[in-house]
């Protein structure tokens, strides 16, 4: 498999590995988008959100908690952003992972999303539930 992350995770290619169990790592994401920006993986490969199943979904997020609390200890950031990106054209590392970046003020980072209520009625917002709601098994 030619994916980066199974080869960090083989030992392949070295990482910042910041936790680690049977089933998670963690370790910092080489971008640094801010300063202990990390990336949370599963190490069973699942290309992205469609293939995570909820054992490992459970695997995954119990751990996200105790390593943002530990970044905000160690740097003291305002807030946070959780990131999960699923396919293109936002998707860059097809192996389902979870971005922890930790927000500082002047960071540069724009993460907003853009506010389009105006476009919608009540109407609308229960015809988008509904379609939403008969897509769930």
């Amino acid at each position: 498999m030619d994916c980066i992350f199974c080869k960090i995770i083989n030992g392949d290619i070295p990482s910042y590995k910041v936790y680690e169990d049977d089933k998670v790592l963690a370790f910092l994401d080489i971008t640094q988008t801010t300063k202990g920006h990390t990336l949370v993986i599963p190490k069973k490969h699942l290309k992205n959100m469609y293939e995570l199943d909820k054992e490992t979904a459970t695997d995954v997020f119990s751990v996200i908690p105790r390593i943002t609390k530990a970044l905000r200890e160690a740097f003291e950031p305002m807030g946070f952003n959780i990131v999960n990106n699923v396919d293109k054209p936002t998707q860059s590392v097809f192996h389902f992972h979870v971005h922890i970046i930790p927000r500082y003020p002047d960071d540069g980072v724009h993460l907003s999303t853009p506010n389009h209520m105006e476009n919608y009625k009540e109407d609308d917002y229960k015809k988008i539930a509904e379609k939403i709601k008969n897509k769930l098994s």
